[in-house]
């Protein structure tokens, strides 16, 4: 089975607390909305203290066009992609000659050609590494990505792969949007970049990493008004509905169940949970429809109020902390993510020894 076997995140350059971000956004919108206090506090009550950003605070209180916005995504894409790939590697102990192909995360930004060969031209990859740009998956893209990374490698055993997650979800942004989903993500939202490297079977292994040992996509029909964007000549306007953790606490268990029994696993047979932690009421519900204590999603909660939402890389981050337990219990592991469609990326890990 393939195997994670490295996860790494770049090192943006401005972090800010969840306090100086509520403070500017009151700054912004107290003459647009009748009661902006009560309104804002929707900051204090989904267990984000820091974000990181790749702008200063300041300059998203100006106005900037989605040319400048784009523009900005591409370059900063592209400097801290390189940051977040090069520390991967070296975590892996993987040389860039070794990497077959790279599976490229992102809804935030635009670009063609994409991010990855711009990438190929300041980084030795080989010229004939695969690339397989991904856009549009969102919150779920970082699972999403992992377990497109090891389809290919359960194809060609001898592969490493990387999964690249880009988002910039600061430069979305938009001043002139006065609807509560724009409140809301400018509460949750924030800027991300990671990496793992995920190889096949025959690749051997010194460290004890989570396998993958099943995957699988879920698709909700009729339900693309749940999350999203509505593209407008100004970029990129958020859509989301408050809505979503009730469909989560209302769909996850039967889902989950469904999914584990494929391989006659149990619910209770999983130690780790790696979910996405897309707010406190996300986690709630995920408490709430797994029925599973709060201990369970320590790694989760400490994502969230260190990093806030990061869209698809968000997960990544929580696997991170897992891999860099110094010890992880053996066991099996959920890898959960869910995002615009709306749908569901699941993955069952297993730590220990190799199936």
């Amino acid at each position: 089975m393939p195997s994670i076997v490295a996860v790494e995140l770049a090192k943006l350059p401005y972090r800010v607390s969840q306090n100086e971000v509520m403070v500017a956004i009151k700054r912004m919108f107290q003459h647009r909305y009748e009661h902006i206090d009560r309104l804002l506090s929707i900051f204090e009550h989904d267990h984000i203290q820091s974000r990181s950003f790749v702008q200063p605070l300041d300059w998203y209180m100006q106005t900037h066009s989605f040319a400048e916005k784009n523009k900005l995504y591409i370059e900063h894409a592209v400097r801290y992609g390189k940051e977040a790939i090069e520390r991967c590697l070296r975590r892996g102990n993987i040389g860039f000659e070794d990497i077959e192909a790279m599976f490229f995360i992102s809804t935030t930004g635009i670009a063609t050609p994409s991010i990855e060969a711009r990438i190929m031209n300041e980084l030795p990859f080989s010229v004939h590494m695969k690339r397989i740009p991904i856009w549009g998956l969102g919150c779920a893209g970082g699972a999403a990505g992992i377990a497109r990374a090891v389809d290919y490698c359960r194809a060609y055993p001898k592969a490493k792969v990387l999964v690249l997650a880009v988002e910039l979800c600061s430069l979305t942004f938009q001043m002139d949007d006065v609807s509560k989903s724009n409140l809301i993500g400018t509460s949750l939202f924030a800027d991300g970049v990671g990496c793992a490297c995920v190889v096949g079977d025959d690749v051997l292994q010194q460290n004890v990493v989570p396998q993958v040992i099943d995957m699988q996509s879920i698709f909700m029909c009729n339900t693309e008004d749940v999350m999203g964007w509505d593209i407008k000549d100004q970029g990129f306007y958020v859509v989301f509905s408050r809505h979503i953790p009730t469909m989560i606490r209302q769909s996850i268990g039967e889902i989950v169940e469904l999914f584990l029994g494929r391989s006659g696993i149990k619910l209770s047979e999983i130690e780790h949970f790696v979910l996405h932690p897309g707010g406190k009421k996300v986690l709630d519900a995920y408490q709430d429809g797994l029925h599973i204590d709060e201990d369970k999603l320590a790694h989760a909660i400490t994502v969230l109020r260190q990093y806030g939402n990061m869209s698809s890389v968000t997960v990544l981050a929580v696997l991170q902390r897992f891999l860099k337990q110094s010890m992880t219990p053996q066991g099996y592991g959920l890898m959960m993510a869910m995002g615009p469609g709306f749908s569901c990326e699941l993955l069952l890990l297993k730590w220990g020894d190799r199936v």
